[in-house]
Parts: C-alpha cells; sequence; structure tokens
C-alpha cells in the first residue's frame, strides 16, 4: 500500500510529517510537493492557499475522507500549528485514535511545563495550558508536570558548572534494537587499545580546557556503547585519566554505564570503586530469558540479577536499572514480571524506555515486527507509571524520541536523592557538556543561552585515525568557552 503526503504553498514540512507519524508510524511516504502529483492510494494534503489567505487539508485513507478549509491565523508564527491542528484532528477522526500526548511532538514535554512556570503561571495552570494547546491526556500531564516539579530544584546552576561525557563505544553484541554508535567486541577489538590511548588523550586535553577557563565539573558520565565491555585494565587506564587530568573537587556524582551483565565482574566492579565512581547501571532491560534471546543478549535474567546483587557487595549503594517496554516477543504479562522483580532488589533509580524503531537498528528492517501492537505497549508504560511511584520512585526525566513506539515516552524514575543530575542537564540542554571519545557530542551553553554544538567522529576507526584533526575541533569548544569568561 502506498501513501504520499503532498505540501503546498508553505514549508511547514517537518512539523506536518511528525503530527502524521504520530498515527501512521514506520510508513515510508511519498513526499510530493505543490505540483506534483502522486500515484498513492492514500493521500494526505496540506495547502496553505495564501492569495486565499485559506489553509486547507484533504486526507483519503484507506479509502476514508476528510476535507477541512480555515481562514488562515493572522500571526505567521501560527499558521503553522494551525495546519497541523487541522491534520491532527482529521487523523484523529479517521483512525480513531487519540494519542497520549495529543499533537505534542517535541521531544521535551517537561521543558514546556518548567517555561510555563517560569513565566509566573502554577503548575496547574500550566497543565491546563498545555491540555488546551496540544490536548494532551491527564495521566501524561500529570507525569510531566510530576517531573517537572523535581527537576525545578535540581536545575539551577551556574554556568561554569559543566558535566564531562566520556563515550566507550563498544559491546559483546549488539542489540536487535540498538541505534547507537557500539561495535561488538568481535568486529572492533582490535582498535580498543589505541582507542583507549587516543580517548586518554582527549581527556588530558579537555582537563586543561576546564582548567584554563575556570569551569568546575559537576558530573561525569561515562556511557557507550558498554564501558564495562573493555577489559579491566583498560578500564582503569580510562577512568585513570579522569582522576589525574579532570579536577573532581566539586563533582556531585560520577557514573559509569556498567550496563550488560556479560561484561561485568568483580574486577571492574572494583577498578570503578577504586576511581571513586559513585553510581553505575546494571541494565538487563527484561528479565524475561525468551525475550534476551530475541533481542541477541549474551546473558540470562539470572546473570543480570547476580551482576546487581554483586555490586551491592561491593558496596555501591547509587544503582540504576534500565527496561524497555515494548521489546520483540515480550508481553504485558512478561514486563510487569520484570518490573515486579527488578523492584524486589530495590535498585536506588529505574529507567523506563519505550522502544524506538531507528533505521539503524536491525530491528526496524524486520517486517514481522512492523505490526506492534501499541495498546500492549501503552498498557506497559501506564503500568509502571502508576506502580513506580507507589513504590518510592519518583519521576526525575522524561523525553521522548522520534520513532517511539506509540508516540510514548522514556522516564527516569529515582528514590528521593538518587536523581541522576547529568541525566536532567543532558536532556534540558541548559548546561555545557564537553564530551570525549567517538561520536561524543559537546554543547556549549553561552550566557545568551545560545548552544553550539562540536561533535567528534562518528566512528572508533575514524576516530583514531583523524585524531590530529579532531583535535582542531577543540579550538572552536574553546572560543566557545572563552564567552564563559
Amino acid at each position: 500500500m502506498n501513501y504520499a503526503l503532498i505540501f503546498k504553498g508553505h514549508e511547514f514540512e517537518y512539523e506536518i510529517q511528525a503530527v502524521v507519524k504520530i498515527f501512521i508510524p514506520r510508513v515510508r511516504f511519498q513526499l510530493c510537493r505543490d505540483t506534483e502529483i502522486p500515484e498513492a492510494e492514500n493521500q494526505i494534503l496540506t495547502e496553505y492557499d495564501k492569495n486565499k489567505n485559506l489553509m486547507h487539508v484533504d486526507i483519503l485513507l484507506h479509502d476514508k475522507k476528510y476535507t477541512v478549509s480555515a481562514p488562515a491565523c493572522a500571526e505567521k508564527s501560527g499558521q503553522e500549528f494551525q495546519l497541523c491542528q487541522m491534520l491532527y484532528t482529521g487523523l484523529q477522526k479517521l483512525t480513531g485514535y487519540q494519542p497520549p500526548w495529543g499533537m505534542l511532538t517535541g521531544i521535551r514535554p517537561v521543558r514546556k511545563v518548567l517555561d510555563l512556570i517560569g513565566q509566573g503561571m502554577t503548575p496547574d495552570q500550566a497543565c491546563t495550558e498545555l491540555k488546551q494547546k496540544y490536548l494532551i491526556s491527564d495521566k501524561k500531564l500529570k507525569l510531566a508536570c510530576d517531573t517537572a516539579l523535581i527537576q525545578k530544584e535540581i536545575l539551577p546552576h551556574s554556568l561554569k558548572e559543566i558535566g564531562l561525557y566520556i563515550s566507550v563505544p563498544f559491546c559483546p553484541t549488539r542489540c536487535s534494537y540498538c541505534s547507537f554508535v557500539s561495535h561488538s567486541i568481535e568486529s572492533a577489538g582490535n582498535l580498543i587499545p589505541e582507542y583507549v590511548q587516543k580517548l586518554c588523550e582527549e581527556i588530558k586535553i579537555l582537563g586543561k580546557l576546564i582548567e584554563q577557563y575556570h569551569l568546575s565539573v559537576q558530573s561525569v558520565y561515562i556511557g557507550g556503547g558498554t564501558p564495562t565491555a573493555v577489559s579491566a585494565g583498560q578500564l582503569r587506564q580510562i577512568m585513570q585519566a579522569v582522576q589525574n587530568y579532570i579536577d573532581l573537587s566539586h563533582a556531585q556524582e560520577y557514573t559509569v554505564e556498567a550496563g550488560r551483565a556479560d561484561t561485568i565482574t568483580e574486577e571492574k566492579l572494583l577498578v570503578i570503586k577504586e576511581m571513586k565512581a559513585d553510581r553505575i547501571s546494571v541494565n538487563p532491560q527484561t528479565l524475561q530469558d525468551n525475550v534476551l534471546k530475541e533481542i541477541g543478549r549474551c546473558h540470562t535474567a539470572r546473570q543480570a540479577v547476580e551482576a546487581f546483587l554483586l555490586a551491592r557487595k561491593l558496596g555501591f549503594d547509587n544503582i540504576n536499572m534500565d527496561l524497555i517496554a515494548g521489546l520483540p516477543s515480550d508481553t504485558f504479562a512478561g514486563f510487569s514480571d520484570t518490573l515486579e522483580k527488578v523492584l524486589s532488589l530495590s535498585p536506588d533509580s529505574i529507567t523506563v524506555h519505550t522502544l524506538t524503531l531507528k533505521r539503524a537498528g536491525k530491528l526496524y528492517h524486520d517486517e514481522q515486527y512492523q505490526n506492534t501492537e501499541i495498546s500492549e505497549i501503552e498498557k506497559m508504560a501506564e503500568y509502571s507509571a502508576e506502580v513506580l511511584p507507589k513504590a518510592g520512585y519518583r519521576p526525575y526525566y522524561l523525553y521522548r524520541q522520534k520513532n517511539t513506539l506509540g508516540n510514548l515516552e522514556n522516564v527516569g524514575y529515582a528514590k528521593s536523592g538518587k536523581e541522576n543530575i547529568y541525566n536532567i542537564l543532558i536532556m534540558d540542554d541548559r548546561q555545557t557538556i564537553l564530551g570525549a571519545g567517538c561520536a561524543a557530542s559537546s554543547k556549549i551553553i553561552t550566557p545568551d543561552q545560545n548552544l553550539t554544538r562540536v561533535m567528534n567522529y562518528k566512528f572508533p576507526y575514524e576516530y583514531i585515525h583523524r585524531f590530529e584533526e579532531l583535535m582542531t575541533k577543540k579550538q572552536q569548544i574553546a572560543q566557545e568557552l572563552e564567552k564563559l569568561t
């Protein structure tokens, strides 16, 4: 079945496509502009007739039709929203689907709540405003508002306070859903020693910039990939570089994403502890063995539990566990069983992601997975939002991604005092983050709230072989950091 999107007289293509994908996900549309005539059984036309000052939407979807026209609003800034709203109403009527986040397509719902509160609204007023404008459900509004109120107490900080991200882009195997720049040990293991060496050199260079511009490191996050996929000696080498070159005297948290149970050993955990990291993640994603096998994990649910218990035994008192709602072959019964088992371990925080199908992941191209039952995944997300607060976990950060099943969200829940500052600030784009390693991004926030991104090379071999070129990018970072003085 073919689908076509037709744009006439406007340049609102990005937002129009975002609204359409709420109702018709994982479909590749033929994009047509102005006079192009598509050959497709399903057609969605959006038009702004400037001569008549009319907005027009015409939908033919699975032999159902919807047409509406309306005078364009006077303000140019509101015309895009008006056309999207007309399109949303038509698609909602034709499909019968009421999206939980309404027509909100942005990735930061919490930011909208915080902005309105910052303008002087009460939380209730902010929620009323957002519900009227975006048609968001009461449950999602409560989730966003609860998260915003927790973040409100954490967000204020000096522009001189920064985060440091260090990328270790290797994993034992690549999970079927993964879209990150991560490489299996089998395919890229020979690159690790030189990669680690270059990474330590970059950490040293960042340390000099931090010192030169009198910055204060608030949080450190070593992520990936799976940082513990490298050997204990290589992990020590990376963390020793952090200790040698980065002033951690003001750091409020230091996270190592230990991640997969098949990489976690007592020796590596002892390295992490010795090097003063105080927060780790043990990420099973699920505790259903059949689902672990389906997604390409080489460990069992029991191994994940044992890895967590080992970390507790060694004295780690701030452990996060990641879960994913909507994994292939998982069911609501399986997800709820996983959540109950995780709660019995009493981790300090639990992050519940909704599966996102991105083109870089193998699962995106799996035709058997294209017709996933969205209502089952919505039940998983709603169940976690209901059960976790009752168990003493508060939502402290929330974000959404393109191509997330059911247009749902990812939420970090934590016990009081165990919220991860780095996760909040990286999503909020209000703090400078310096990144080391391949695919790492440095984001510099200036006093006028302008954001500049400087990207490292994406792949390990490129990072290694173009390292000297990469260092010229540090000059751009230095120029932006100069604005903070």
